[in-house]
């Protein structure tokens, strides 16, 4: 016999060995592999999101244009009791209308700069002389005096050097088990409220640096490289929170030759016209929900819950954070409608506002359906999810997911992964954790919540919160793939003969992202 065609037939008999063992369907794992092959929907969902829909930012325009399309394709698909879902006041929405910089002296030039979201506008555009501060703080400013007047304002880099480019964006997982791969991009709440101080003071200095006369800032971030431009945003949209001066973010290379002009005690004169629009008439933050409902009587009141973010920054258009955990996830239910499953759970997707700021959308969601994590005073809805399935590392493919230290649920998981190894769901069950995105807000009031474990791409390296998380850096086949896995597990949490097992009820505590400073 060939040795090749040995091994695999030992591998396919210990696939089918282990499904067996927590009763999966294999016929319906075939048939969620087919429709996607053959009518998949995930290109179209995701030029939908990232090309027509532009920018997500929370409550503004483009947000909006997501939720109105959300509503439409889930009404052509035939799901239930689709639409936006208020979870509570979010603040003011924003958008940038213009955003131009130049060089003016000792020569013109062109700056790519984007807009730091919730800035104000300059007055038409600005002209002014650049001006370099050594620390961006009170005392640095206070020692400037009346030469901030009318001035730009960059700070000094702490390092002249940008990364070299020796080293790949993009990286995939090695076939190995996955089983001990690290925990990742966990924020614990005592490194929450180590890090707001710092917000706090940066937020507030900014403020100090327009009343004393500045007129504009330039910030550029370290690990930038190749025109990469990293962007995210403030605290201007909050209720209280007023917006600080206009401010925007450039490429690395371009801030250090505007350091090294600067270091040369050279005049350097720059123009920045900023031209931005705040929206207030709806405060409200929104979430976007629809259903399959569950047919079994005796269970169609419990649910299956799978979806990521929908919001994003403003310096690309969201494409791998996080459209790609909605394409993703849609393209999941799309499959489940598709295939006219009868579940005998209600399934829900449900996609996020407001991550970016904090999880906003997601804990309001949990708190308004499933109970307080502060005081852990539940509701009837909460012992009634059976799981929350949640995308948001990218548009790698997935190779596994993270228990949250459920113990219970990993023979389970792996079980469900199986069927799936020869598409590279590896046996990547793991009790590590992924970081602080919106599973974090369901297993705080002790619901089974889930991140999938994803190829890191380029996620990390050049396109999370920049310029270049664009469609083009989009994964289509690497999205088709994650579509099927999770199509599969929600299928196989809906059709389960019991809920999911929990972990112990976590003790009362305040939340993670819930602090008295927007961030």
């Amino acid at each position: 016999m060939n040795k090749k065609f040995f091994s695999l037939s030992i591998v396919l008999l210990l696939v089918f060995s282990v499904a067996a063992q927590e009763g999966v369907d294999m016929s319906m794992m075939q048939k969620i592999r087919e429709e996607e092959k053959n009518n998949s929907q995930v290109a179209m969902i995701a030029h939908q999101l990232t090309d027509v829909c532009g920018p997500r930012l929370t409550n503004s325009p483009g947000y909006n244009r997501a939720l109105d399309w959300l509503g439409s394709i889930a009404k052509e698909w035939g799901l239930n009791n689709a639409g936006r879902e208020a979870w509570g006041e979010f603040g003011k929405g924003w958008s940038n209308e213009q955003g131009t910089l130049s060089l003016k002296f000792p020569y013109y030039e062109n700056i790519i700069g984007y807009p730091v979201p919730w800035c104000k506008s300059t007055r038409n555009a600005v002209s002014g002389e650049l001006l370099m501060l050594d620390e961006l703080d009170s005392a640095a400013i206070d020692q400037a005096g009346a030469s901030l007047q009318g001035k730009i304002v960059m700070l000094k880099p702490s390092s002249f050097k940008i990364p070299d480019a020796f080293k790949a964006f993009a990286t995939r997982y090695g076939d190995s088990s996955l089983d001990n791969i690290p925990e990742k991009y966990m924020f614990t709440r005592s490194q929450i409220n180590m890090f707001l101080p710092y917000l706090k003071k940066e937020y507030y200095t900014k403020l100090y640096l327009e009343k004393k006369g500045a007129v504009g800032l330039l910030e550029s971030s370290s690990n930038s490289i190749d025109g990469t431009v990293f962007v995210d945003g403030g605290a201007g949209y909050a209720t209280g929170y007023e917006a600080t001066l206009p401010e925007m973010k450039i490429s690395r290379e371009d801030y250090l030759k505007l350091a090294r002009l600067m270091m040369d005690k050279r005049k350097v004169e720059m123009e920045m016209n900023v031209q931005n629009t705040f929206y207030d008439s709806d405060l409200t933050g929104y979430n976007f929900v629809a259903e399959i409902p569950g047919t079994d009587p005796a269970l169609k009141s419990q649910v299956v819950m799978l979806g990521g973010h929908l919001d994003s920054w403003a310096g690309g258009t969201g494409a791998t954070d996080n459209a790609a955990g909605c394409i993703a996830t849609l393209e999941a239910i799309r499959i489940l409608k598709a295939l006219n499953i009868q579940p005998r759970r209600t399934i829900r997707i449900a996609l996020w506002g407001g991550e970016e700021q904090g999880l906003y959308g997601s804990f309001g969601y949990v708190k308004k359906h499933f109970g307080n994590p502060e005081n852990m005073k539940l509701t009837p809805e909460q012992a009634k999810i059976s799981a929350y399935y949640n995308l948001d590392n990218g548009s790698g493919r997935i190779r596994g997911i993270y228990t949250q230290g459920n113990e219970a649920v990993r023979d389970i998981f792996k079980a469900w992964l199986a069927p799936f190894a020869d598409i590279d769901a590896n046996d990547g069950v793991t009790l590590s954790n992924t970081g602080s995105t919106d599973h974090i807000s369901f297993d705080a009031v002790g619901i089974p919540a889930f991140q999938f474990i994803q190829d890191p791409l380029e996620y990390e390296t050049r396109t999370h919160h920049s310029n270049m998380d664009t469609y083009d850096h989009l994964s289509i086949s690497d999205l088709q793939q994650a579509a099927v896995i999770i199509a599969a597990f929600v299928y196989n949490t809906a059709m389960r003969e019991k809920m999911l097992p929990r972990k112990p009820l976590p003790k009362p505590e305040k939340f993670v992202f819930d602090v008295d400073f927007p961030i």
